[in-house]
């Protein structure tokens, strides 16, 4: 009976690789939004890190603000990715809330 359990045991992680390809499939359909400047730039992004749109407010389009301008993009894309991680997490953890895994195993994510 030890190889009914190596092929149970294959078995349960190309189910377990399944679930992981299609959980990560499914982030690129989460959107998460970064903002900076209180609203002034906003920053939409999936939470696989895909870019979807900028929004910058029309008071900023102005050339002694382009600096500041920079700066406030930047911080958005910023606030974007780390919301864009913490979703990603959230649903990765979904997925693996699911699965037979041993007690303590971490998945690669």
């Amino acid at each position: 009976m030890p190889d009914l359990d190596l092929d149970k045991i294959m078995q349960m992680a190309q189910n377990a690789q399944a679930e992981l390809a299609k959980a990560q499939d499914n982030l690129d359909k989460v959107e998460v939004e970064g903002a900076s400047g209180g609203g002034l730039v906003k920053i939409k992004a999936t939470a696989k890190g895909r870019i979807l749109g900028v929004s910058i407010d029309d008071s900023l389009m102005e050339v002694s603000e382009k600096t500041m301008l920079e700066d406030l993009i930047v911080a958005a894309i910023n606030d974007a990715r780390g919301k864009a991680d913490q979703a990603a997490a959230a649903e990765m953890q979904k997925m693996s809330a699911g699965l037979p895994l041993p007690p303590g195993f971490k998945m690669p994510f």
